[in-house]
């Protein structure tokens, strides 16, 4: 029945509620073995560890006798590829601690502890780093210690200090409280005479200096020595492991005593430069990283003892074909060039982005865009500016891989930090942008338009106004592209190029650019609608005088087929776009267009619509849409009717103060809209009414807002909960407009009536008055006789009714 595909959670349900009347033994017999197979799918594995949740929280201690079964089938779970599969056996085991409590866990595991296999060790440490994280750190810290003192074997040793390590990396800072106590039971490991011990030992105490990051040194003291002379006796992967823990402990410390550790280390680490260990190569960029980056350590200190051996042995072609390597090596030149500056790190790689490998240049040109993001091209002196345009221009135009993003972000990186003296080579570069974007290659094109779009704002800055006047009419050649990918990128530099040269100097000229925008805006292409419409949007805000509104009112009609795109980005672009349209050519025939749009069955679209219909009201004055907004409200069709409420509601939402000229004329439509059979009716018109009320707080509207709240009160008793929630956000509008004592009086009409479904939601209210206004109520709490108590909560009738 599990896995029938109709109604799983309602076997789930059946199970879940009878797992104490058919017994663990029957319940876990019949699930662990199917957990078991080999040929379960994802959906299925995730449904059966749910089934094994919810049991657990059912059976409670009767899970006892299982616990060893259980924990086979779903440790492996914890060192599953799949992220969503470890946080299902996380939880299981978490789950299964609480149930069967620690003494019953730890009995079921201990044998795993020194078991020969190393799977077996491992999946049991990370089990208890769960139930640790379950259970709390203290009720297993006896247990912990005793199994990292072991004399039996290393084996239980090496698995109580990899316990240590998985607590951290899965609790994080939570380790804190308990940092020196982790600390002292597996110090003594780096002295281990094993030397896996001796390994996981450094690489916990890596992990916990991590988790404690930047906290908590005094906890590392006595391991200081040890890791240090480690340091100096060691090779291979433990001197790894070391090298790794001195690197996550120097950042703890003290600016003066980091600088005298670095200092130290330092040897080591250029020593290890050399080494031919993938591992120790990552380990040892990571800890240049770290050492560099603590405050004490000097940057005359780097560049005399570390930079030149650092670009010897690293920045090599090889480095560039492991993704890992790459990215640590990129991450730790850009930390060195914070310390040492910009021009010591690009004038040592300025000259690789020439290089033959273009995964080295890749990385190179990702280097120089973080160094010149990060500190500015102002060191940069005009021989290395040179090279480095060259060097960019070159790798530009060189690059053959599909992956450009790298390419054209250093290009518009490097081009936005240099600024103005970019000018004398602007025209050297819009040449490679020209000849590019008459290349075969699709890839190409869209690489040169976006180019165009990163340096805009560079070329007007250096006043070349007649260049990018003329890469406009290039571009406006282009529109014709029939990649929409390319197309997109084309009308996004477009953008970019009338964002920045204005409309009148614009070339072509608006009258001209905008015809051929229209036929655009059908491309179904998400990319491509996106610019488009923004283009469109960005001519309707600052040039609309230059088109005739002909043009504007056919735009208009293609602007109400975006309103279906699944992109939000788009629909709210062009929600926008017909704010300005309307601001251009006035609301009456943008509004007509709208209005017609609310008979459509589609939801999205009549909500897209009822914003669109807003934003018109706003910039073009609300009176000028309400009177045709509200005759609208006759068509007797349920959709019409409730995009014209929508309308409202956003309406007051956007006009706020504003709303207190035309409350007296919507009050009418409100009152009817709150009469409706209808449930959509009622929920959009208690919406409207809590913006209105929102908006209009002090200033003079009360009466009609007490009008309205004698409509909007008796709908508190309704069960939906999307009318429910407007109700009750309609009614904390009123409290903010109102006061709170004029909706105490409405409230304590039910506060104690005989029906408890009554008196629940009158004290829902109340409470919600009480935490909004709490001051405000003491005044208007009734006088309640002789009782010489008025405090309402205290009263004995009070406490028996809630």
């Amino acid at each position: 029945n599990l896995q029938h595909r109709t109604s799983p959670y309602a076997h789930l349900r059946q199970l879940t509620d009878k797992a104490r009347e058919f017994g663990a033994g029957p319940l876990f017999n019949g699930i662990l073995p199917l957990l078991m197979q080999p040929t379960l799918e994802d959906q299925e594995r995730h449904l059966l560890v749910k089934v094994i949740d919810r049991v657990l929280y059912k059976l409670d201690e009767l899970v006892r006798p299982f616990v060893h079964k259980i924990l086979v089938v779903i440790e492996p779970l914890l060192i599953d590829e799949d992220y969503y599969a470890r946080a299902e056996g996380r939880e299981i085991i978490s789950n299964l601690s609480k149930a069967a409590g620690l003494a019953t866990m730890i009995a079921a595991m201990r044998p795993d502890i020194d078991n020969i296999d190393e799977y077996v060790r491992n999946t049991t440490a990370r089990a208890f780093s769960v139930v640790a994280s379950a259970l709390g750190i203290p009720a297993l810290l006896p247990f912990l210690k005793a199994v990292c003192q072991s004399k039996k074997s290393w084996q239980a040793r090496h698995t109580g200090i990899k316990i240590v390590q998985q607590i951290a990396i899965l609790m994080g800072c939570a380790v804190l409280p308990h940092l020196k106590n982790l600390v002292e039971i597996m110090e003594h490991g780096l002295t281990d005479e094993n030397q896996k011990v001796r390994t996981i030992t450094a690489l916990s105490l890596a992990a916990l200096a991590e988790a404690a990051a930047p906290y908590g040194i005094e906890s590392f003291d006595s391991v200081l020595r040890p890791l240090w002379k480690g340091t100096r006796c060691h090779s291979g992967k433990v001197l790894a492991a070391f090298l790794k823990a001195i690197g996550f402990i120097i950042p703890l410390m003290d600016a003066e005593y980091a600088s005298f550790y670095t200092k130290g280390v330092m040897p080591v680490l250029i020593r290890e430069f050399k080494s031919p260990d993938e591992e120790m190569k990552k380990i040892v960029l990571k800890v240049v990283k770290q050492c560099v980056s603590t405050e004490g350590v000097q940057a005359d200190y780097i560049r005399s003892q570390c930079v030149i051996t650092f670009f010897k042995h690293f920045w090599v072609r090889r480095m560039a074909l492991d993704r890992r390597n790459y990215k640590q090596l990129v991450e730790t030149t850009v930390e060195m060039a914070n310390k040492v500056g910009v021009t010591d790190i690009v004038g040592k790689i300025v000259e690789d982005l020439k290089d033959e490998s273009e995964p080295y240049r890749r990385m190179v040109m990702e280097t120089i865009e973080k160094v010149v993001a990060n500190l500015g091209t102002s060191d940069i002196d005009p021989r290395l500016e040179e090279l480095l345009i060259d060097g960019i221009l070159y790798a530009f135009q060189e690059q053959t891989s599909d992956d450009a993003n790298v390419m054209l972000n250093g290009f518009g990186a490097v081009v936005n930090a240099l600024g103005q003296r970019v000018k004398p080579y602007l025209p050297q570069i819009c040449g490679t942008i020209k000849w590019r974007l008459n290349n075969k290659s699709a890839k190409v094109r869209q690489q040169a338009a976006d180019l165009i779009s990163r340096i805009a704002i560079v070329m007007k800055q250096c006043q070349e106004e007649q260049l990018m006047g003329h890469l406009g009419v290039v571009l406006y050649e282009y529109l014709g592209e029939e990649y929409p990918e390319v197309l997109g990128s084309i009308l996004g530099a477009l953008k970019a190029i009338v964002n920045v040269i204005g409309m009148t100097k614009m070339t072509p000229p608006i009258k001209d650019l905008l015809p051929r925008l229209t036929p655009i805006l059908k491309n179904r292409h998400e990319k491509v609608q996106e610019n488009c419409i923004d283009l469109v949007g960005r001519i309707a805000d600052r040039g609309a005088e230059f088109v005739p509104a002909r043009e504007w009112m056919r735009i208009c009609f293609e602007l109400l087929e975006m309103l279906k795109a699944h992109k939000k980005g788009i629909r709210r672009a062009t929600v926008n776009t017909f704010g300005y349209i309307a601001k251009a050519i006035g609301p009456q025939d943008v509004l007509a267009t709208l209005l017609n749009n609310l008979k459509v069955q589609e939801r999205q679209n009549r909500v897209c619509t009822t914003v669109a219909i807003a934003i018109v009201a706003e910039t073009c004055s609300p009176f000028t849409v309400l009177p045709a907004l509200m005759n609208e409200y006759r068509v007797p069709e349920l959709n019409v009717q409730n995009g014209v409420l929508k309308s409202l509601s956003f309406l007051f939402e956007y006009i706020g103060e504003m709303g207190k000229d035309y409350i007296y004329a919507v009050a009418p439509l409100l009152e009817d809209a709150l009469m409706d059979r209808d449930l959509v009716h009622r929920q959009t018109a208690a919406s409207a009414i809590k913006h209105m009320a929102l908006g209009v707080a002090g200033l003079g509207c009360e009466d009609a807002l007490v009008h309205l709240l004698n409509y909007v009160w008796p709908n508190i008793f309704e069960t939906s909960p999307h009318l429910i929630n407007a109700v009750m956000e309609a009614i904390e509008g009123m409290r903010v407009a109102l006061g709170a004592a004029v909706v105490l009086n409405y409230c304590l009409q039910g506060l104690f009536h005989p029906a408890r479904k009554v008196r629940e939601v009158y004290w829902k209210i109340y409470n919600s008055l009480y935490i909004g206004a709490q001051d405000a109520l003491v005044a208007s709490y009734p006088s309640l006789g002789d009782l010489g108590n008025n405090d309402i909560f205290s009263r004995p009738e009070v406490t028996m009714f809630v």
